[in-house]
């Protein structure tokens, strides 16, 4: 079951902050990664490039969780869990928006290069939790 996130949040998961993302690796033990995020209605969505460790532990197992804690008030979060679905579609496109709004730049530039195929990782609440 979706669940939706409070209006009391929605300021937090609308502004740039940086999220930790939870997965699980393949002997059980956690993976995190600092991520950047965008909230398309109750979803969250994330970024990352096919082969990475994330997004290899997400096609094994879609449970995953984000943390986000606004850096001007630190003590004050939401916890994000819920599955993920993953598309190669519009990848790039959201790279490159998450890059505007965190960075300001035009086209994400942080690839090694190569040509990555990028990933949108689209998380599904079952559970809000806010601190």
């Amino acid at each position: 079951m979706t669940e939706h996130f409070p209006e009391a949040v929605l300021a937090i998961l609308d502004a740039p902050e940086f999220a930790t993302l939870a997965t699980i690796q393949p002997d059980g033990q956690p993976q995190l990664s600092v991520v950047w995020f965008a909230r398309d209605g109750d979803d969250l969505l994330i970024s990352t490039v096919q082969g990475r460790r994330k997004y290899l532990n997400l096609v094994a197992d879609p449970r995953a969780t984000v943390l986000v804690y606004p850096k001007a008030n630190p003590y004050t979060y939401v916890e994000v869990r819920g599955t993920v679905t993953l598309t190669t579609a519009g990848g790039r496109e959201l790279i490159d928006r998450l890059n505007a709004e965190y960075t300001g730049g035009d086209r994400y530039t942080g690839d090694d290069g190569s040509d990555n195929v990028r990933v949108v990782v689209r998380l599904t609440p079952t559970k809000v939790i806010v601190c």
